[in-house]
Order: structure tokens, then C-alpha cells, then sequence
């Protein structure tokens, strides 16, 4: 089905028609049309161009309000102010204009025109490590970012660009040589058993690196032989990859996260294309020599000394760092995947880090016009006292343990209900789950993602406020009404009128289509946040205001349930985008 205009769309053409009639001299104006308290939308453009035009912008916005083509669409249209146009739409135009879109599996949303391939960099655990609360925003903000791309018909990749080479892993697999058997299989244990086994080889290998020289000294040899391609030493590496992806994907299930193994490409994926990327910059002259080491040089970025501070591509001894990686896989992700944009979810504090890789990119050619580069910088999540979220004794919170948490809660706050809605005890676990999970991913995604947020469990699981568990009820809500409705269908009546609870309900549902848009071209989706919770705060007006199932007349039932489908299907769909389930009983 082609998409649906929404009212705003059509309200604006009308008026760019009726200014182009009434006042050609004007050329293209924007009517610079907004949603307004005062009427259905106003129209503020007329001020800026009475400037232009050196005349009196009542006049002019009178003019324009005589050349309106009211049909079927515009009920009323007021000259306010100096020269503001308030504008009501007619009730039938808001329902015709719903019933459209309910009738589209897409809520009448359109497709991007020219969609491209977006690679999002995100979820990038390290290898041997537990995942920790640190690593939950760039899991929770990509995936919700690839659902958003993938809905406008973008084509999204994952890239979780995972820690898995490096010093520490010299250590670890030197210590497996001389202690064979400490690993086992990856196979044969979970999730919990595959990162116990880590934590027990990492911290008996730190224990000899850090009170035996002979042992570091052949740790340090291992790490050569391991960036050489020695048999022995990868095969040993592979076992702790292995082992920490049983781990990972454990934490990205219960996340309600699909992460796809041929999407795990860690900085070892890079290591054969580092000196090629050293070579090329080194040749076009993007880099340079300084103290023995490869590095790009920025004007503009200074240190405390006012000296610039260098991006180092390689170091004096030959090795190689996180800029070497990253700009290898921009050229993988530009020439191999053929992307037209990059995202990476990455801690703000990497900031300049990839300010620099990207400009470096820019000057070999590696990034140019057409295709982009982004660094989504997301912000660190605090506990109540307003610092960085620790336990009580100090140490960072494990991922896992907050997730256990997050679920633990929210199956108590589905359990005090669970009775009155007749919930099975499978039912209320699993809801348990969903409304646990969604707590924690929607309270990171209503924040904007560059901004600091508390990490706060009864706020999140409160059925009051800006919470996931809201919006959740509220669907629930309308599946109940829904099951009960009996022979009653949703059906659109335009010929009806409607109260002013269904009209601004009406209004919010018709912008969906246009807010997506915006919050994903913006990788905002925050704004797709705050959007659902206004939809589930204008339903429960609704609800309050309009009676549904003993409404006076058999016709105004109809409607009123077309009202609850589309809100129900709008939250739905936009929750999904998030990542979050909406259960249909609570």
C-alpha cells in the first residue's frame, strides 16, 4: 500500500497553494506549520515574509486565509495575532485520514526513497571479561537504532567490534600452556559456567604476571607469537573467544537482544589489514613519522601544552593501536560492505578519539560525501547518589546481576495483578521477563543517549510515570477492551463527530509516521520514547473521557475501538523499534 499523507502534509500543501495564489511575488515560503494549543496547527510563516515584503502581515495572512481551499479538510481557519493562521481540521478529515492508515500493515509510515547501508558499530563486550553495567547503553541504543533503520527500509549490519587481541591475552594463553585442561571445551557449559572458567584462568594468570618476571617475560613473547600467527597460540586464543561468546550471547538473551555470530568481528579481524592501512596513510601523506611513531597530526586539536595532540597509527615499536583498528575497518565497512553511513555507539568519553580517526579517514578518501560517519557518544549511567552505578562495596555492578534484578522486580509488580487478570505462573514469569527488560532498555532509550542518567529500579518498574511499564499497561488495556468488545468491530465512522479526547488522540496517531522519520534520521530515539508515552498518556485521557463499550450509540462503539486498534498497533510498533515486547495481558 503507497503511504499515507498525514494531516500535517496535507494542511501544508494547501497553504504553500493558497500562498502561491494570493501572493506570487512571495516565491516558495515555508508556512512554517506547527501543532498549536489554541486551534489543531498554526501557521507562523506569513510573519517572516510580511518582512520580506515589507507589508502587514495581518493583511497578508488574510489574504492567504481568503485563497484557502477549505473542502473537506479544514473546518476553520483564524487570523491571530500578527498574522499567525490557527487552524482546525474537521473531524471527518481526522478519521478518513486514520482509517487510511490503520488499513496499512505500516500504519501508512513510508519507506525511505533512497535507503542505504548503515553498519552500526555496537555491543562491544571484551574477551575474558564479564560485561558490566558500562556495556548496556551501546547495546540497548544500537539495537534500538538498527530497528528504527530497518523499519524505513534502510539495510542495517551489526558490528560488535568485541576486545580480543591484545597484552592481556599473552598472559592468559601462556598460563593455559603451562596448565592445560584449565578451559574447557566452550560447549560443554552455559553462559555462567563459560565466564566462571574465564575469571578463574584470568585471575590465576594475573596473579604468576604480576609476581613471576620469567613468566611476564614469556607472556610478552606469547603476544608476538600470537600477532605472528603461531598454530599453538591462536588455537589456545580461539578457545577464549569461544568460550566468551557462550557468555555473550547468555547476557544478549536475557537483553532480548539477537546478536548474530557473523556480526562479531573484534580487533583481531583487523590485524592483517593494519600495516596496509599504516602504509597508505603513511604514502598520501596523512600521516607521518614523530619520535619513531606513525601518527596524524590535527591543528585544531590541542593539548594543555597548545601543542597538537597526535592520533597514533603505529607506535616506535612497531606496534599497533585502537586507531589502526578503527581505520581498517572503516575501509573494510566502505569498500566491503559498501556502506553509506557509519554509526558507532561508543562511550562519549571516545569522543575525540573518533573525531580524529574520522578526519583521518576523511583525508585519505577512505570517508567522503557520500557516505557518513557518526559517533553516537552515549553518557554513563549513575546510581541514585548522582555518581558512576557501583555496588555497595564499591565495584562495578555486573551486567547480569542488574538484569536478575530489573526481572525480580518487575515479576513482583506483575504478580500483585496477576490474579485479577487470571495470569497461569508460566504467564507471569515470562511477563516478568518482558516488562523487567523493557524497564531497563526504555528508561536508557527515553534519555537522550549523550546525557547521563540514573539507574534507578522502583522508578523504572513503576506503573506511574515516564516508564516502559506504563506504556506496557496501557497496551494491555486495549487488548482487554478489545477481547471484550464481543461482535463489536473497529470500525471508522468520518460521519461522526469527535469529542476533544478523540481528537487529540486522533492527531497524535496521524504523526507517528513523520516523528519516526525525524527521530531516526536524527538516531534520536529518545524522540520515539517520549512519543509513545504522550500516545499512552493522551489514551488514558481518552479512556477516562470517552466511555468505549457503553458508548450511546452502536456506531460511536465502532469508532471508539478504532481509536483503541490503532493506538494499540501504534504502540506496538513503535515499542518493537525499541526492542521492547508489549505482553498482551498484564
Amino acid at each position: 500500500m503507497a503511504s499515507v499523507p498525514s494531516l500535517a502534509s496535507t494542511v501544508q500543501q494547501r497553504l504553500a497553494d493558497a500562498l502561491s495564489a494570493a501572493l506570487p511575488e512571495a516565491g516558495s515560503t515555508d508556512p512554517l506549520l506547527r501543532r498549536s494549543d489554541r486551534a489543531d496547527f498554526q501557521a507562523n510563516g506569513i510573519l517572516a515574509l510580511a518582512k520580506k515584503l515589507k507589508g502587514n502581515p495581518r493583511e497578508l495572512a488574510t489574504k492567504v486565509t481568503d485563497a484557502l481551499e477549505a473542502g473537506d479538510v479544514l473546518k476553520d481557519v483564524e487570523v491571530s495575532g500578527p498574522g499567525f493562521l490557527n487552524i482546525t481540521l474537521t473531524d471527518a478529515a481526522i478519521t478518513r485520514t486514520l482509517a487510511a492508515r490503520a488499513a496499512d500493515d505500516r500504519l501508512g509510515v513510508p519507506l525511505k526513497a533512497n535507503p542505504g547501508i548503515t553498519v552500526v558499530d555496537y555491543a562491544q563486550p571484551n574477551v575474558a571479561k564479564e560485561m558490566h553495567v558500562g556495556h548496556l547503553r551501546s547495546a540497548v541504543i544500537g539495537d534500538a537504532l538498527r530497528g528504527m533503520l530497518d523499519f524505513t527500509g534502510e539495510k542495517t549490519i551489526g558490528r560488535h567490534h568485541i576486545g580480543d587481541w591484545g597484552t592481556q591475552f599473552g598472559m592468559l594463553i601462556q598460563h593455559l600452556i603451562e596448565n592445560p585442561g584449565e578451559l574447557a571445551p566452550a560447549g560443554d557449559v552455559d553462559g555462567e559456567q563459560a565466564m566462571s572458567n574465564l575469571n578463574r584462568v584470568y585471575k590465576a594468570s594475573r596473579a604468576v604476571f604480576d609476581s613471576d618476571d620469567a613468566f611476564k617475560e614469556r607472556a610478552r613473547k606469547r603476544v608476538v607469537a600470537l600477532q605472528s600467527g603461531d598454530k599453538e597460540t591462536l588455537e589456545l586464543w580461539q578457545q577464549f573467544v569461544d568460550e566468551s561468546k557462550v557468555y555473550f550471547y547468555s547476557v544478549f538473551e536475557k537483553l532480548d537482544m539477537e546478536i548474530r555470530d557473523d556480526e562479531i568481528v573484534g580487533e583481531s579481524a583487523y590485524n592483517e589489514g593494519m600495516p596496509e592501512t599504516a602504509r597508505l596513510l603513511e604514502e598520501m601523506g596523512v600521516a607521518v613519522r614523530s619520535e619513531g611513531a606513525l601518527v596524524v597530526f590535527f591543528d585544531e586539536i590541542r593539548g594543555k601544552d597548545d601543542k597538537p595532540v597526535p592520533l597514533i597509527v603505529q607506535k616506535a615499536d612497531g606496534g599497533f593501536g585502537y586507531a589502526a583498528s578503527d581505520l581498517t575497518a572503516i575501509r573494510n565497512r566502505v569498500s566491503d560492505l559498501n556502506a553509506t553511513s557509519l554509526i558507532y555507539v561508543v562511550d562519549v568519553r571516545q569522543s575525540l578519539h573518533f573525531k580524529m580517526v574520522f578526519e583521518a579517514a576523511r583525508r585519505a578518501g577512505w570517508l567522503t560525501d557520500d557516505v557518513t560517519a557518526h559517533n553516537m557518544g552515549y553518557g554513563t549511567v549513575l546510581g541514585a547518589d548522582g555518581k558512576p552505578f557501583k555496588t555497595r562495596e564499591g565495584e562495578t555492578v555486573k551486567l547480569e546481576d542488574l538484569l536478575d534484578e530489573a526481572v525480580e522486580r518487575a515479576t513482583a509488580v506483575v504478580r500483585e495483578k496477576a490474579e485479577k487478570v487470571g495470569l497461569t505462573e508460566d504467564e507471569i514469569v515470562e511477563n516478568g521477563r518482558y516488562v523487567g527488560i523493557g524497564a531497563v532498555k526504555y528508561a536508557d532509550l527515553s534519555t537522550s543517549a549523550n546525557r547521563d542518567y540514573k539507574f534507578d529500579l522502583d522508578q523504572m518498574v513503576s506503573l506511574n510515570g515516564d516508564t516502559s511499564v506504563y506504556l506496557q499497561y496501557a497496551y494491555a488495556r486495549i487488548r482487554s477492551i478489545l477481547r471484550k468488545a464481543d461482535t463489536a468491530q473497529p470500525t471508522a465512522h468520518p460521519e461522526l463527530a469527535l469529542a476533544p479526547a478523540e481528537r487529540a488522540l486522533g492527531l497524535h496517531l496521524d504523526a507517528f509516521g513523520e516523528l519516526l522519520a525525524e527521530a531516526t534520521a536524527e538516531y534520536a530515539p529518545h524522540k520515539l520514547a517520549a512519543y509513545l508515552y504522550q500516545l499512552a498518556s493522551l489514551y488514558t485521557t481518552f479512556y477516562d473521557q470517552c466511555p468505549v463499550l457503553k458508548a450511546e450509540s452502536p456506531e460511536l462503539v465502532e469508532n471508539r475501538l478504532f481509536l483503541c486498534d490503532l493506538t494499540a498497533r501504534t504502540l506496538h510498533q513503535g515499542m518493537a523499534l525499541l526492542g521492547i515486547r508489549t505482553p498482551e495481558r498484564l
